[in-house]
């Protein structure tokens, strides 16, 4: 998720295979680059390993946070390391007009009416479809939050709040708690105005926020009850609780933002066939079916959804019921504003 640095690793180990430092080609071999943590963990259940055994194509993990400049590193060096990578959205319109990205065989996939619109793009296919939300410990916050204006009061829920360091986490959270209409977010956010309301209001929050570096950060120090609520995704917290045996709650009606990761094909990567023959064994309904068990987002093909038990239905932002809440993060501004917005913030949390 998306996400600039959106997400961080767990500090899990790499389950299958290991780092590679050099673009030499290996035979039968794929580079295969994802978000670490539980994230890494559950497509390494659900996609790596059985790809892996019905084909003998050995997939070699790496983690990284989105950062789309260590692949152009690479091609600057000409040692293109990584075959298919999980990248944020900006990241894929941005590559994919550049040429970084391969455009994928939608013949081969099956045809593109057969996904979720928002979820497939000329160089990817979703990997997962995520969203940010406001969570809290159900056992310590009996009354919870409602809205996102409440995640401000600080009156009535005392604590710190554990907020992702990044831009597009928080810009749109300000706006709505400040009262801006979600179908007029980024009109506000737009103007010089509208930014200036956003650090206006974020000004107000400031000495209560407890900045997470990582996704992992944030969430540990939910657990751990540094912060009293924390902005996350939402994979990210049904699986602490899980994990860790918790009554963690995201607080759905306050309203959440939905974003998409895509699998994409690099192009000059050193291992193409296999990149092909993964993307289109991760295309299958019955493989995205059974990664949602893992793993609480969103996936793009429609027929997985009727593999489903309702129960896992419930718990994805994809699902009929959350429609009411769910916000969309726009492209558009992010792959034009992006820059700016992060040094302005960047400057601004650190002061």
């Amino acid at each position: 998720m998306r996400k600039a640095a959106f997400f961080a690793t767990l500090g899990l180990a790499l389950g299958a295979g290991v780092m590679v430092s050099d673009g030499a080609h290996a035979e039968g071999q794929l580079v295969a680059v994802g978000w670490g943590g539980v994230w890494q963990d559950a497509y390494r259940k659900a996609v790596f390993e059985p790809f892996m055994k019905e084909t003998g194509i050995k997939i070699v993990e790496e983690e990284f946070g989105g950062e789309y400049a260590k692949l152009t590193s690479q091609i600057e060096a000409g040692r293109v390391t990584w075959d298919v990578a999980a990248f944020e959205s900006p990241q894929v319109i941005q590559g994919c007009d550049e040429g970084t990205f391969v455009k994928l065989d939608w013949d081969a996939m099956g045809s593109r009416d057969k996904y979720l619109d928002y979820a497939i793009h000329d160089c990817g296919i979703g990997s997962d479809v995520w969203s940010t939300v406001m969570a809290y410990d159900g056992d310590k916050i009996q009354d919870g939050p409602k809205s996102w204006a409440d995640f401000w009061n600080v009156e009535k829920w005392p604590g710190k709040r554990g907020v992702y360091k990044d831009a597009r986490f928080v810009l749109e959270i300000a706006l709505v708690a400040d009262g801006v209409a979600p179908g007029d977010l980024y009109k506000v956010l737009g103007t010089k105005e509208g930014m200036d309301r956003a650090f206006k209001k974020l000004d107000e929050l400031k000495p209560h926020i407890l900045w997470a570096e990582s996704a992992a950060d944030g969430i540990q120090r939910l657990v751990a009850g540094d912060v009293a609520m924390a902005v996350n995704f939402n994979a990210r917290v049904t699986g602490a609780a899980k994990e860790n045996n918790r009554n963690l709650v995201i607080a759905w009606p306050a309203g959440f933002w939905v974003g998409t990761d895509y699998w994409v094909q690099i192009a000059d990567g050193p291992n193409p066939d296999s990149a092909k023959k993964f993307l289109e064994f991760y295309s299958r309904p019955e493989v995205q079916a059974e990664l949602v068990k893992h793993l609480s987002y969103g996936v793009p093909a429609k027929a997985a959804y009727d593999l489903m038990s309702e129960e896992i239905k419930r718990g994805l932002p994809t699902s009929p019921d959350k429609a009411q809440w769910a916000m969309s993060y726009s492209d558009d501004f992010w792959v034009e504003h992006q820059a700016a917005a992060n040094e302005r913030f960047n400057a601004w949390a650190s002061q």
